[in-house]
């Protein structure tokens, strides 16, 4: 397995790594990094394809694969502990990473994120999506507007900066990344059914979070993990998908206080 990663990394302090989702790169945590670099030494790992040329490993077929290719980056930056928040995909190779290597992952935020398998309905719409981008070799504009509603909360005006700002993203993607596109998506939605597996993780140094109004990843299956690790849940108002950056002040003093609970409890 081939563990190299595209990352960005911000600032100086104790490690804290932040996952990114699907169609989305660092700038989904742009808030959170103003705020915690003078604290924090804060690496990204990308995901392939997103705003870099690395190419998804044909034997990465799993988020759990995607964490040991994770892992792998960690070592080879010498990060022996860290925290580690992950939102939508993001969240699921973190979990992953947190059961490969709990000596490792001192705190863990999961956010808009479900290790269950992608339910029916939702896998063959994705799939059919992939084959449509597949098959022109971009985004098309009737697709971008059934995409990018699905990382806001419903209702959100479509002159948001944040809505425009995807628009514009997806319908520039370049046609060369288009192909590891579709192979992370679908890693993400063939996902195998993993809610057992999180009851090893350690509930006293874990927490999840949704937005109250995420359409992908509804409250209930946040609601399903917190009960199985029997870890704290917090619902972020006023927030779909992409809760980082649809309601930052929230999020942002979220991890604050888990970033001080952790590290006062370690």
């Amino acid at each position: 397995m081939d563990g190299s990663l595209a990352f960005e990394e911000y600032g100086s302090g104790a490690p804290l790594i932040l996952g990114t989702s699907y169609l989305w790169d660092a700038r989904m945590w742009r808030p959170q990094i103003e705020a915690l670099a003078a604290r924090y030494r804060i690496i990204v790992p990308l995901l392939p394809g997103h705003g870099n040329d690395v190419i998804l490993p044909a034997d990465v077929r799993t988020p759990a694969e995607l964490a040991s290719c994770v892992g792998t980056l960690l070592d080879g930056l010498g990060i022996g502990n860290a925290a580690v928040a992950g939102l939508s995909v993001g969240g699921m190779w973190a979990a992953e990473l947190a059961l490969q290597r709990p000596h490792q992952v001192r705190a863990l935020l999961l956010m808009d994120t479900f290790l269950g398998s992608e339910p029916e309905v939702s896998r063959n719409r994705y799939e059919a999506m992939f084959q449509a981008v597949e098959a022109a070799g971009r985004f098309e504009p009737a697709l971008v507007q059934q995409i990018v509603p699905l990382f806001f909360r419903p209702g959100i005006d479509q002159q948001h900066p944040l809505f425009r700002e995807l628009t514009m993203r997806l319908l520039a993607w370049p046609a060369a990344r288009i192909a590891t596109l579709i192979a992370v998506g679908r890693l993400i939605f063939l996902r195998p059914e993993r809610l057992a597996a999180l009851a090893a993780l350690d509930p006293s140094r874990t927490l999840i979070a949704v937005g109250a109004q995420d359409i992908p990843r509804p409250p209930s299956e946040s609601r399903t993990m917190a009960a199985l690790i029997g870890c704290r849940l917090q619902v972020i108002a006023d927030a779909g998908h992409i809760a980082s950056l649809e309601n930052a002040q929230a999020v942002t003093a979220m991890m604050h206080e888990w970033l001080s609970a952790t590290a006062a409890a370690s």
